[in-house]
């Protein structure tokens, strides 16, 4: 800023009317001039700076001292300066604009600073003509303020973890796309709603009375939660509750940062799963080893005895321990099935002729009168990779199961087949009792069973799991207890390929089971 010849003016208001330049009466009002927070100029019609108030010198030097400053203009850049004069000589009783000051080097600095200033130009058309007021707002920390707002908005407008933000009270007021496309609902169906409608119910009343007891004192949580989709669907996130407080300390409403850990979450399950199911199979073996020997010589014994005697009591007391050895042999053979690796040939075969062998077995069984078969198989449906007498095994398994859910009342089984990217999806669906909700966790699980005691091993499903596991492809259930369920079947195309990524298919449940 280059040096003026002209005498400083410091903030004594008004201090020029003693020349007789403005009049007389102008000076009443001069100390209310300096009372005002803003800081204002007064300019004659060419811009030059006639008088300013103590703020206006704060603005300029920090410190209220002497303003070198001959015209407005410069600290202005074009366009602005143009704008600020076109607007004095404009008839117009008052203009507004956004502009900035290039304002000089503090005391104690070497640089100069840019203020972003909001600026109100008004005319004294009665008190003395040709003289303005410029009232200037210094809005640089406003528009920061603003800056940062705009980058937290977009940032968590975009990124690709659920957001949410409630008031105080727990009223939803904003989600971002990331947080409807994970639980389902658009944002016109969630705003001004309770976080507490996608609740899967898995946690209690004392559980989020802890969560609010701590988030309401000020601080944050964080924690994994199960929730519920739109769709009904089950999905866990690990969530991040951020009071939001305001300048006196009081909470005014909470953000929600939500991390989606269900694929995490499946994979865990399948880890333990699979680690069961090898830890079972030693122990099978086992099993198998030590109880099959002695089985073979009761069963030997057996049938001696029931050639020797003629005595009808003991022959039927004979018949009930022989078919109770063979359901004890039965369960060993699963076993030993399960536990040893398959001697079968892994093969490219037809999966609807399979399906259609599996299907004439089950539909000739006595339970089965009351019951309609419903099929769609995709013809041109590729060639499996499987062992096919193991997949047969695993359809029946499926299919008995689906006429006993049924309990002796008319129902209908649906079979599809289709092909799906590089699997085949077989899904067979009954219309009987369903799985209770609390037991979805466990139908894989060895010598689990809902069945009535003497009427299922428990085995069926374990052994079809790990005959599917072992082609490379995947069984996925969902079920509504009183309404039936529906057991998808995955196969392979080929085994290098197995199952592809991203096609919702993992361990099991509602939520792919």
């Amino acid at each position: 800023m280059k040096e003026k010849s002209n005498t400083p003016r410091t903030h004594e208001p008004l201090a020029h009317i003693k020349s007789g330049r403005m009049p007389v009466q102008y000076s009443k009002v001069g100390r209310v001039f300096d009372l005002l927070p803003e800081a204002i100029f007064v300019l004659d019609k060419d811009g030059k700076v006639i008088d300013n108030n103590i703020a206006a010198a704060r603005l300029l030097s920090g410190d209220g001292g002497e303003v070198q400053l001959e015209t407005i203009f410069e600290i202005m850049e074009e366009p602005s300066r143009t704008e600020l004069l076109k607007a004095m000589h404009d008839s117009k009783a008052a203009h507004e604009l956004k502009t900035q000051f290039f304002l000089p080097p503090r005391k104690g600095f070497q640089k100069g600073r840019i203020a972003d200033v909001e600026l109100t130009l008004k005319k004294f058309d009665t008190v003395a003509p040709d003289y303005y007021v410029l009232i200037t707002k210094d809005i640089t920390e406003q528009q920061k303020r603003e800056l940062d707002l705009l980058r937290f908005s977009e940032v968590i407008h975009h990124t690709v973890n659920p957001i949410e933000i409630t008031d105080a009270k727990g009223k939803i007021i904003y989600v971002n796309p990331a947080f409807e496309r994970v639980t389902g609902y658009s944002r016109e169906e969630i705003i001004g709603k309770n976080p507490n409608m996608l609740s899967s119910g898995i946690h209690g009343k004392d559980f989020w009375y802890g969560v609010w007891d701590r988030i309401l004192s000020g601080k944050e949580w964080v924690g994994q939660i199960q929730n519920r989709r739109k769709d009904g669907r089950l999905f866990h996130t690990e969530l991040v509750i951020s009071p939001i407080i305001d300048s006196k300390g009081v909470v005014v409403g909470f953000l929600g940062a939500h991390r989606d850990i269900t694929e995490q979450k499946m994979l865990e399950q399948q880890l333990v799963r699979s680690q069961k199911m090898e830890t079972f199979g030693t122990l099978a073996a086992g099993i198998a080893h030590e109880v099959g020997n002695p089985l073979t010589s009761i069963s030997s014994l057996v049938q001696v005895i029931q050639r020797t005697t003629k005595d009808k009591f003991a022959q039927d007391k004979l018949e009930l321990v022989k078919n109770q050895v063979n359901r004890i042999a039965k369960i060993i053979r699963e076993l030993v099935d399960f536990s040893r690796p398959s001697a079968y040939e892994i093969k490219h075969a037809d999966a609807n002729a399979i399906l259609r062998d599996a299907l004439n077995i089950v539909q000739y069984g006595k339970k089965v009168h009351d019951i309609t078969f419903a099929t769609h198989f995709d013809d041109d449906l590729p060639l499996a990779y499987v062992v096919p007498d193991q997949l047969v095994q695993v359809y029946l398994n499926i299919l008995m199961n689906a006429v006993d859910a049924c309990e002796g009342r008319a129902g209908t089984i649906s079979v599809f087949s289709q092909a799906r990217k590089n699997m085949i999806e077989v899904r067979i669906t009954d219309t009987g009792k369903g799985i209770a909700e609390h037991n979805m966790d466990k139908i894989f699980d060895p010598f689990f069973t809902t069945k009535e005691v003497g009427k299922g091993t428990g085995l069926g499903l374990w052994v079809s799991y790990g005959i599917m596991k072992n082609f490379g492809g995947d069984i996925v259930v969902e079920s509504k207890e009183g309404e039936g369920s529906t057991f998808t079947v995955v196969l392979p195309l080929s085994r290098s390929k197995g199952i592809p990524s991203g096609t919702g298919f993992s361990e099991k449940g509602t939520h792919n089971v």
